[in-house]
Parts: C-alpha cells; structure tokens; sequence
C-alpha cells in the first residue's frame, strides 16, 4: 500500500470482524495480488465460518462442525494472515488510522474493512434473562439449542422471521412441540406481503407448528431461574421448556458510531463500499451501501452480501476505482420434515427451499403474480410494479435464477399472463 507506520514498517490492511465476510475480504485481497500484511481480528475464538448452517444442517446435526468454516485452520498461516481470534476492538481513529483493542494495543492501519455484522436483538420484557432463553447467532447458541430440541419438549418460538421459522421447522422436525408467537398478522410479513406469507402460514402449520399472530408478549415466567412459558397480553401463558427468541438483528455500528463515520441503519457507504472516512470501508450485513441498480442504499442480512461484498471492498481498497456492487440481492431459505406416512417419499409439501432474488419495499408493488402450483409448493411468485419485476421467488423449482436476475435487471415491463404461463420459457417473458 506504501504507507509506513511510526518505525518505517509498511501498515497493514486490518479487517475488523472475523466472519464470513472478513474471511473473503482477506481471501480476495490475496487473490488480487496484494503482498502487504492482512490482520483479520474477530472477538469469537473460532476461526471465521458461514452462519446459514446454524439454523439450517448444522441445528438438525445433518452438516458435520468442519463443514461450517470458510477456510482450514491452516489457509491463514500459509497465505501470511494474521488471523486474532478472541480479540475486541475498543475505538477505531480514522485520523490517525489505528484500531485500537480492548488490551489497550494499537494497530495503524494502510486501509480498514469493518466486517462487524450484526447483533440480535433482544427481548425487552421481564423474565427475558432467564435459563431457558436461547437467541441464534453464533455456533455456541446453535449447539444450545440443538441440545434443547428433544422429542416432547415445548418448544416456544417468539418472531416468525427466517431465523423463526427455520428453528421451528428443525424443533418439529427433532420431535418437539412448537408454538412460534408473531406480533404481526403473518409469518414474513413485510418482506414477503400478503400473498406470498400466507404461503409460508399454511406450510408451517401443515406440519404441526401451532402459529400465532397478532399476539403480545408480555412477560417470560419461570421458577428458579429457569423458564417456564410465556404470558401474553390477553393474560394466558404457553408453557415452555425453551424459549427461542428471533425478533430480528441490529448491525453491529458501535465502532463506527464512536468514530464519527455516517450511520443509518448500517454504516453508510457509497457503491464502492468505501464509508464516509478516508481509507475506511464497510461490507457484509453492517453495510448500508449505495446500490447502483436501484438508485438508492440498501443494507442485506445475508449470506450473499457477505460472500460477493468483500471482492469489491477488496478491489476498491486496492485502487479499483471501477468497483462497483451492483449484485442483485439474494438470499435462501431450507427445511425438510419427515413424510408424514412411513416409507412415503419426501414430497413438495414436506419441504422447502427457497431462493429470493430483488428487493421491495412493503408498500413498493402494486400486483404479486404466481407461476406453477402453489398448492403442491412448486411454484415461482414475482413482485411488479408498473408491470416491472422488482423481485422473484422460487420454491421447490430449480434453475431459474438467472432468468428471475435478469427480469430484474431489464427493468422493462412484461407480459403478466405470459409470465404466470409455465408453458411459457422465462427467457421469452
């Protein structure tokens, strides 16, 4: 990079954030061709790994722990990372380019990526501090709760996001009996809509998820400091031997807050990931990055950001002005259950994989058009506006992603009937 620190040594590219992201942000500076030093600091003590497993084969003890990591123990030592688990970082000073960590060490820094992700957010009533009470982030919750999912155990789910309904699919699957408690009238709905949450409801409850929406929790009872269930605002309580809590995520801005860079729902960037500090760039679920394709920020909670968003911090930090992402966003979903008859074969209703590609705001569409047999659950729905595909959603049918990307990309408006007609190539909407 050519910046020298206080004794003369060339400054390294510090990445701040051992996770999925920062793992590939370290992977493609090296694939680039950048020789300088690469310090990847990350406050777990396992090295970096891939957070989908943990509610998807990891939970149901179907991914062996190997699986999850993004690289062997030994990519870092052979492509000359220094790679600082259990380590925090205190402040970050974007003057004087230097992280500095919680032992009070200092770090200057040629270039930072802050790869901080996010945090869960947690339940705000009494009794939420209880034994009992499980959040899903890193590997350690998900060891818990798969200890917890045992064959009878009441099983409470509180949110029916993604990281809510994918417990309770693995719960049911292990045997447990699960009541999954939603505030809003249906599982997913903002980022789904009507029409297509309703999809995921029937599914989950055909397999013995008792759902419940519109409910208010009010409070987590317990005995010994263990809970017991949960009271709601109509005064009943759900018994409960675990408590599974999915309200959603927050991105992990402390650092940068303290810094003074720009913060809005996310560390704000511009299209190259760069942040509103010189030298300081931002990727993966902490990024509210400018996105060329729909004129505006967004910021993604998923695995593809954090896989594809490293190689254009990498680039740009490496002087690749023309580094821009642009990728539409995508994001997957899996369960499975067992047939509910012996020796019957696994069939559409009994599972679920799902691929989202777009983006839209609840209230951004004015008509959800559906392709196939919704009833079987193989089925793709499409979001329009003005007869424009803003997003696209497969379940249970294959290979049509890049067709849906390019629906997409186009901008242009289609022919509703021809896309609902399944006799009809997506290449030729």
């Amino acid at each position: 990079m050519g910046t020298a620190d206080d004794s003369g040594r060339e400054r390294p590219i510090v990445i701040v954030g051992a996770s999925l992201g920062g793992a590939k942000a370290a992977q493609a500076l090296r694939e680039a061709g950048h020789r300088g030093g690469i310090v990847l600091i990350g406050e777990e003590h396992e090295r970096p790994y891939e957070r989908p497993p943990l509610s998807k084969g990891y939970l149901l003890g179907k991914t062996p722990r190997e699986k999850i990591y993004v690289h062997p123990p030994q990519w870092y030592a052979e492509n000359d990372i220094t790679l600082r688990l259990g380590t925090a970082v205190s402040a970050i000073d974007p003057a004087a380019h230097t992280v500095t960590l919680a032992d009070d060490g200092r770090i200057e820094y040629a270039k930072l990526l802050l790869t901080t992700g996010s945090v869960p957010r947690r339940l705000p009533v009494p009794g939420a501090d209880q034994d009992g009470v499980l959040y899903l982030r890193r590997v350690e919750d998900s060891d818990r709760i798969k200890a917890a999912l045992r064959p009878g155990a009441r099983v409470v789910v509180i949110g029916a996001g993604w990281i809510g309904l994918e417990t309770a699919a693995a719960a049911r699957e292990a045997g447990a009996e699960v009541t999954v408690l939603e505030a809003a009238e249906l599982p997913l709905l903002r980022v789904l809509g009507r029409e297509v949450a309703q999809v995921f409801a029937d599914l989950h409850r055909s397999h013995g998820v008792d759902l419940r929406f519109e409910v208010r929790v009010e409070e987590l009872t317990g005995a010994d400091g263990t809970v017991t269930g949960v009271r709601l605002g109509d005064g009943s309580t759900v018994p409960a031997d675990v408590v599974i809590v999915g309200i959603g995520i927050a991105p992990a801005t402390a650092l940068a807050e303290a810094a003074g860079l720009e913060t809005d729902n996310g560390i704000t960037t511009d299209e190259h990931l760069r942040t509103s500090a010189p030298d300081v760039y931002a990727a993966g679920d902490v990024a509210n990055a400018y996105h060329p394709l729909f004129a505006r920020h967004i910021r993604v909670e998923h695995w593809a950001n954090a896989v594809n968003q490293p190689q254009t911090a990498a680039r740009a930090m490496l002087g690749g002005d023309d580094a821009g992402y642009d990728r539409v966003p995508y994001f997957f979903t899996d369960a499975e259950w067992t047939p509910r008859h012996p020796n019957e074969p696994v069939a559409s209703r009994d599972k679920l994989s799902m691929e989202y590609l777009g983006y839209v705001e609840p209230d951004g569409y004015d008509r959800v058009v559906f392709r196939g047999d919704v009833e079987a659950n193989e089925f793709i729905a499409f979001w329009l506006k003005d007869g424009r595909v803003l997003a696209g959603m497969n379940m249970n049918v294959g290979d049509v992603t890049d067709p849906i990307r390019e629906l997409i990309r186009s901008k242009r408006a289609v022919n509703a009937d021809r896309l609902a007609d399944p006799s009809v190539p997506l290449g030729e909407v």
